[in-house]
């Protein structure tokens, strides 16, 4: 069993530097001496210099750079002030070590030549060990960034969720209904829970490889999960899910996100979740109310991405009427409710970050 990370006294070992960062700090549902900010995708095609770095290359071959993945997510938490890096890579890259075509087709976004729709496609997929040894270059960039990282900057590793994973491998790329997973979901229960396991064994030593390699926390996207009744996701997803949580390391924070999933957060804590994800859709204060507050879990979130795109003005206020809804601080992450979009002027993410690092929240009321 997992033990919990708020409930540890740092037990790997970390420096002081990390184990009292302000991210650290938050994990753990204390109370940091500024809000802690991070975004999802701070490096991607927003940024100038990570264009310049892509330019004649492929996302894959990026990914599979080892010091070029490192620079992109130095570089790109320097520029814009992060309080956490998340490493460059992508959740679909354990698909092609279990032996599925991918390529990123411009426009389209990830697609998977042989998809996966009957049990013998599930059957012929590649030995979990091996799929996360030949994804052995993540935890190589992992090992080169938090060498080149600042002390008081902790690193973020991740991987998809069994869910998201399978809808990617079923549906041959994104999707909107995800008619084909939940088709094979509901008529081939067998084939399902065959597919989700071998997604968790091979994602287990990828996960603790980033680990082993210098990440100080791990977040598991569970992107499309929304798409799913909660009873639906209870009875045929959450196993799996709960499964991979319970293998993340003890005391590495844990960190469970996706979109549209506001009726799923409660599974999110209870897979084994410390920080919880919200997404833009969804109040975060009421949430992190009904999820227990931070004595019980921490929360990121949740600025709408799209804000991004506002005139300054409009930006900073919609910042403010989410760090509004943050209590004293104690266990939270400022965040968006998804990905930076590719159209955002860097600029504006500076301003964002400077603005919540410059807002001073309430004392604890047994302070006041």
């Amino acid at each position: 069993m997992r033990t919990a990370f708020r409930h540890t006294d740092n037990p790997r070992a970390m420096s002081s530097d990390l184990w009292e960062s302000h991210f650290l700090t938050a994990c753990r549902g204390q109370r940091p001496s500024r809000v802690p900010v991070w975004l999802m995708r701070q490096a991607g095609r927003y940024m100038r210099e990570y264009r310049e770095v892509r330019a004649g290359r492929s996302f894959l071959e990026l990914c599979q750079d080892v010091h070029l993945a490192s620079e992109v997510t130095v570089h790109a938490q320097g520029r814009i002030d992060a309080d956490a890096a998340i490493i460059f890579a992508d959740i679909l890259l354990i698909l092609q070590g279990l032996g599925m075509p991918l390529e990123y087709v411009k426009g389209d976004g990830p697609v998977l030549a042989r998809p996966l729709r009957r049990d013998r496609d599930v059957a012929a997929l590649g030995d979990p060990q091996a799929a996360a040894d030949a994804c052995g270059y993540v935890a190589e960039a992992v090992a080169l960034t938090r060498r080149d990282l600042p002390s008081d900057v902790p690193l973020i590793g991740f991987c998809g969720a069994p869910f998201t994973l399978a809808s990617y491998a079923i549906e041959g790329g994104g999707s909107r209904q995800f008619a084909r997973t939940r088709q094979l979901m509901y008529e081939d229960t067998a084939t399902w829970h065959r597919l989700s396991e071998t997604l968790v064994a091979a994602s287990i030593p990828y996960a603790r490889a980033q680990i082993d390699a210098g990440a100080q926390a791990f977040q598991i996207f569970d992107s499309w999960a929304g798409a799913l009744p909660r009873a639906d996701y209870r009875e045929l997803v959450w196993p799996h899910l709960h499964a991979l949580a319970q293998e993340i390391p003890e005391g590495i924070p844990l960190i469970i996100f996706g979109t549209n999933t506001g009726h799923l957060l409660g599974d999110f804590r209870d897979a084994g979740a410390d920080v919880v994800g919200i997404d833009a859709v969804t109040d975060m204060a009421s949430a992190w109310k009904g999820l227990g507050g931070p004595q019980r879990v921490s929360v990121q979130g949740n600025l709408d991405p799209g804000l991004l795109l506002a005139p300054r003005q409009r930006l900073l206020a919609a910042a403010d009427r989410v760090l509004a809804q943050a209590g004293d601080g104690s266990g939270y992450i400022f965040n968006l409710g998804h990905g930076v979009f590719k159209e955002t002027d860097v600029e504006r993410v500076i301003a964002l970050i400077d603005h919540v690092h410059q807002q001073q929240l309430p004392l604890p009321e047994s302070s006041a």
